[in-house]
């Protein structure tokens, strides 16, 4: 075996403290070298009892005696041609070959000498007493000693003698002149008498003056064989070539070289295919280069291996073609999605523009809107009409920074980012990436995955993104990311700029009443089991489940109670009670219970501090009733119905707009002398913010001031300045289709919001009256019915007519 190979990681170390010996041990003689404590060893195994002895040692602990024989050549030695000083050593892995030996890779633990031979047939069993080493020398002596060792085989190393190349690594770590003479004598490859005397000698200062005797010696002979070769060595060149040979032949006869050879051949052929950038492949192939110079064993090997299985999957230039078809395009986004207009329109856009121009980055495009409208899905739908990979990347929740750019090497278990493994998982560099519930992005100690995510979605950036795992730059351009979103004030401002944002509205009744028939009692009929012949829904039975079964703007909530209906009608089917079942107006409580949400019933006439407001919910539009009373007191204002503080400042500011113009008005000097007022919202338990209810508390209190009904037909949003004036509001859209729903067609609406009526769908558009305004006055003048001043309410009109017919009875 040459000295080469056995010598091994001089790295590995292990407290020998930590081992306990057990009262005997398997001994395995051996012939030719000495094995030293701490030192990587392969050995191949062929005597019987030798096999023998590992089975054994494998049996139990691990644990092996190993001693050099005397005589290299005696086939069975005896105990007295078997050196009494060994190397208790583990055996790390074992593997048995065809002809019957077997190879075993050993690591030394301790020394120890044999106390006596248990047993000698069939194998050799050894009562073992641990060798513990003398350290006689001071730390200065020992630094001197370590420096002589190096500067000596550095000189050896000068003459030409090939030794492993991290040896001085090794010995620069090592403060011990005994652990270091031990390397030494292991690899220097001097003969088994003399590696078995440094063996024997405890003292760690006599040890390794033993050694440096033996690397004179060494350098002495290295170069008189120079001046012997002066003049004969003129293919110098070939060198190299010799010693690789040399090592490859000695590791093929160990049978340790046919599967590394293989592998590194098969990488290498990978990297060079892959189509790799030629900064990357410089990379690839060095690592690669790396590897090869690796002992196989080494937990660094691992490490690289892995890096370069990552490099060589990845699709640096792989792509898959796009369909740019715009008609096929359009089939698919209508098909799977109702409504959606805006973001159908970006996707033909971008594919309209991408036939007519090749090179094109792909655009970052967010879908903001509220939970269950499709947004998730409407990116696979993007990937199918335009024939790409897609994948979807969960982003809610993720704290940490390296989900997004990897971790670096140099941790344990380290892996790429979420980006990088999407793209391997695909097999392109051209996909359509969905970045899920960007918004939940969070941050601690660890931090800021959205600030990671400036880079990645950033067109002019993402061209040479840079993963910490890889530390090289892959091209994201050609992706195609569609980040998805609930509340875009939860992403940092710097993100949102990078992102073009697309509002996903929520869905009408009209919609929803659509979807249901053409997707969800489809998809319900088939997760449940049954046929459209079991179960027939009729529109008013859905229009029911919508009204009084689901308060949202998506679909979410409204599919759990269709598959509920389908349920109960499976259940009927298999007990044999019904074959088919009509699931309308009436049939939906019987099936459901009693519906979970009432609307509030619209205003019958008009009257006296009543206004029906607007409001926008995560769930849609609401119609919201505010309601004015005035009762004895002196000016004071109370507020109620869990209003946020935005609403309360609207409040005031409407009640100072009317003290300031009260003559204006017409509401009474003494007023504020001779009343308080209350101002309530219904529905007390939910929070209400926001300014949109300003013209509408406005409107509430001049009614009450001035003893003016308020049109029960009309609602109104917007908010209100103390000038009067009447700002723009959110949500018009699902505003007026609330009021519509409700049977309210005349609308007031800030004059500011007329661009967003184009959002309304016609169909809906032609049945309503909008009333723009831009002041409060233009607000009093269409919503106060100035001819029903005074008139007093049914409830009065009861009152007074119950009186009478009291007063006619006495």
């Amino acid at each position: 075996m040459s000295f080469d190979d056995r010598s091994g990681n001089g790295g590995n170390y292990k407290d020998d403290k930590t081992i306990e010996v057990p009262s005997t041990l398997p001994m395995l003689p051996v012939r030719d070298f000495v094995v030293f404590p701490y030192m990587i060893i392969p050995l191949v195994v062929g005597r019987e009892s030798s096999i023998r002895s590992v089975e054994e040692a494998i049996s139990k602990n691990r644990l092996i005696f190993l001693v050099s024989q005397k005589d290299l050549n005696e086939e069975n030695p005896h105990p007295d041609s078997i050196y009494t000083v060994g190397t208790i050593a583990m055996i790390m892995r074992m593997k048995k070959v065809p002809d019957g030996q077997i190879r075993i890779l050993i690591q030394g633990v301790a020394k120890g000498r044999i106390k006596n031979y248990s047993k000698t047939t069939p194998n050799f069993e050894v009562a073992v007493e641990k060798i513990e080493d003398i350290r006689s020398s001071t730390p200065a002596e020992n630094e001197v000693l370590m420096q002589k060792s190096k500067e000596k085989i550095e000189k050896i190393i000068s003459l030409g003698k090939t030794l492993l190349p991290d040896i001085l690594l090794v010995l620069d770590d090592l403060q011990d002149p005994g652990k270091g003479a031990d390397l030494i004598a292991a690899n220097l490859g001097i003969k088994v008498n003399e590696a078995q005397k440094v063996l024997e000698t405890s003292d760690s200062k006599e040890r390794m003056g033993l050694v440096l005797d033996y690397l004179n010696s060494e350098i002495e002979a290295l170069q008189i064989q120079q001046k012997n070769k002066v003049g004969k060595d003129d293919n110098r060149n070939n060198r190299e070539q010799f010693f690789k040979d040399q090592m490859k032949a000695i590791k093929n006869e160990l049978g340790e070289n046919d599967s590394k050879s293989e592998e590194i051949e098969e990488l290498k052929e990978k990297i060079n295919t892959s189509g790799m950038p030629k900064s990357v492949l410089a990379e690839a192939l060095k690592q690669l280069h790396r590897l090869e110079r690796m002992h196989p064993d080494a937990s660094e090997a691992t490490m690289v291996r892995t890096y370069l299985d990552w490099m060589v999957d990845l699709p640096w230039n792989k792509k898959s073609d796009d369909s740019i078809d715009l008609k096929f395009a359009k089939e698919v986004l209508d098909d799977d999605h109702h409504e959606l207009q805006k973001a159908k329109d970006r996707i033909l856009e971008f594919l309209a523009v991408k036939k007519l121009k090749n090179s094109m980055k792909g655009p970052i495009i967010c879908f903001a809107g509220p939970p269950g409208v499709g947004k998730t899905s409407l990116g696979k739908s993007i990937a199918r009409a335009m024939g790409r990979e897609y994948f979807r990347i969960a982003l809610g929740g993720v704290k940490d920074e390296a989900e997004i750019r990897g971790h670096r090497r140099t941790y344990v278990g380290a892996m790429p980012g979420k980006i990088v493994q999407a793209l391997r998982q695909v097999k392109t560099n051209n996909p359509v990436l969905v970045l899920d519930e960007i918004d939940k992005l969070g941050s601690d100690f660890r931090g800021d995955p959205s600030a990671a995510m400036l880079e990645v979605l950033d067109p002019e950036q993402n061209s040479t993104f840079r993963d910490n795992y890889l530390n090289v730059d892959f091209d994201l351009s050609n992706a195609l990311f569609i980040a998805t979103a609930n509340v875009l004030e939860n992403i940092p401002a710097a993100l949102r700029d990078r992102m073009e944002i697309i509002q996903i509205p929520g869905y009408t009744e009209n919609d929803k009443l659509i979807i249901t028939k053409k997707h969800l009692i489809r998809r319900q009929l088939e997760n449940n089991g049954i046929s459209a012949e079991n179960a027939t829904f009729t529109d008013d039975g859905i229009k029911y489940i919508i009204a009084g079964y689901t308060r949202e703007a998506g679909l979410r909530n409204l599919e759990r109670e269709i598959g509920s209906v389908c349920r109960k009608i499976a259940k009927m089917v298999v007990l044999g009670e019904v074959t088919t079942f009509e699931v309308n107006a009436n049939t939906v409580p019987e099936l459901l219970g009693p519906p979970k949400f009432l609307r509030e019933d619209k205003l019958e006439d008009s009257q006296i501090g009543i206004v029906q407001g607007l409001a926008w919910t995560q769930a849609g539009g609401e119609v919201l009733q505010v309601e004015a009373l005035k009762m004895k007191g002196k000016g004071h204002l109370a507020l109620t119905g869990q209003l946020g503080d935005v609403m309360k400042e609207s409040a005031h500011a409407a009640m100072s707009y009317c003290k300031a113009h009260m003559e204006e008005l017409g509401i009474a000097e003494d007023f504020f002398e001779k009343y308080d007022i209350h101002v309530h919202l219904p529905a007390g338990a939910i929070p209400k913010d926001g300014p949109s209810a300003g013209i509408t508390l406005t409107t509430a209190l001049v009614s009450l001031m001035t003893d003016t009904p308020v049109r029960h037909d009309i609602a109104m949003t917007g908010e209100v300045t103390l000038q009067g004036k009447v700002l723009p509001v959110g949500g018009i859209r699902e505003k007026c289709l609330a009021a519509l729903n409700q049977g309210i067609t005349n609308v007031i609406i800030p004059l500011a919001n007329q661009k967003d009526l184009s959002d309304i769908p016609k169909l809906f558009k032609d049945k309503m009256n909008f009333i723009l305004a831009e002041n409060l006055d233009e607000v009093f003048t269409v919503a106060l019915d100035k001819t029903a001043k005074g008139k007093p309410k049914k409830s009065d009109q009861k009152k007074d007519k119950k009186n009478k017919t009291s007063s006619a009875a006495a």
